[in-house]
C-alpha cells in the first residue's frame, strides 16, 4: 500500500520540484508563442484594415489553435509510448 503513494521510493526536494514547475512553465511559454506566431502568420494579414479582427480571421484563428493543440497532443502521446516501449517514462 505504501508504493501506492509514492513512500517507497524518495521523495523529490523543493529545489527539485521548483525546478521541474520552471521549466513545464518555459516550455508552455514557448509552446504558446509558437502557436500565437504561426497562427498568426496564417491567419491576419500584415496589412491591417480594421482594428477588430473579423469573423473570417477569427474562425481561422481557433482552427488553427484547435489543430496545433491536436497535434501538441498526438506529438506527446507518441513520444510517451515510445518512452514507455525503452523501459521507462519521458513524462
Amino acid at each position: 500500500m505504501s508504493s501506492l503513494f509514492g513512500l517507497g521510493r524518495p521523495q523529490p526536494s523543493s529545489a527539485e520540484k521548483i525546478s521541474a514547475i520552471e521549466a513545464e512553465m518555459k516550455m508552455m511559454t514557448e509552446m504558446h508563442a509558437r502557436l500565437a506566431k504561426i497562427c498568426k502568420a496564417k491567419c491576419v494579414p500584415t496589412d491591417y484594415r480594421e482594428a477588430e479582427l473579423n469573423k473570417g480571421e477569427s474562425v481561422c484563428l481557433d482552427r488553427c489553435a484547435a489543430k496545433f493543440f491536436s497535434v501538441h497532443m498526438s506529438v506527446s502521446e507518441q513520444m510517451q509510448k515510445e518512452g514507455a516501449a525503452r523501459g521507462g517514462s519521458m513524462f
